[in-house]
This record gives C-alpha cells, structure tokens and sequence, in this order.
C-alpha cells in the first residue's frame, strides 16, 4: 500500500475548509485513503470521512501519513499530496 508523508502547513490545520477539501479530493478516486496523525499518534481514520478526520486533531505543524489503496490508489495520493502542498488553494 503506498504511503507519503506531509506536514500540514494550513494555519487551521486539518479542520473546516481544508478538511472539507480534503474529502471532496479522497472521494474523487476509487480508492481507499487512511490517515494518520503522526504528530500525536492518532488514527487512522477513513479519509473520504469528515467526522474521521477531525478527530484526528490536525493542527498546522502536524505531519500526517496518508496512504491509499485500490485501482486509482496512486492518483489519490498525487491529488492529496498537490493539495496539501499548496495550503488547500484550489487547482
């Protein structure tokens, strides 16, 4: 199952808007995507799941691990990695 790891810069962290992105991105793909919070050692949680994830308690400065599986794991992960990078901006 492949895996990257980012550190989440967005000044809210993984929380309203981005989270909100977040999903809308995972849920694009036919894969299953969990993530981890690697700063507190929670998760994981579903990715294409708001509740999921904001219990994950991601703030700005956390690192997460995402890793995805299933036909379109691969383009998942490219999506999520290019929306984190950018601080959630729309591409």
């Amino acid at each position: 199952m492949p895996e990257i790891t980012l550190v989440v810069r967005h000044e809210a962290g993984l929380h309203a808007r981005p989270l909100a992105q977040f999903v809308k991105t995972a849920k694009a793909f036919d894969a299953q995507v969990l993530v981890r919070n690697l700063t507190t050692g929670t998760g994981p949680a579903d990715g294409k799941s708001t509740l999921s994830l904001l219990l994950l308690s991601v703030q700005s400065g956390h690192e997460i691990a995402i890793n995805a599986s299933g036909p379109q794991a691969d383009e998942a992960l490219a999506a999520l990695q290019l929306l984190v990078e950018r601080d959630f901006e729309a591409t």
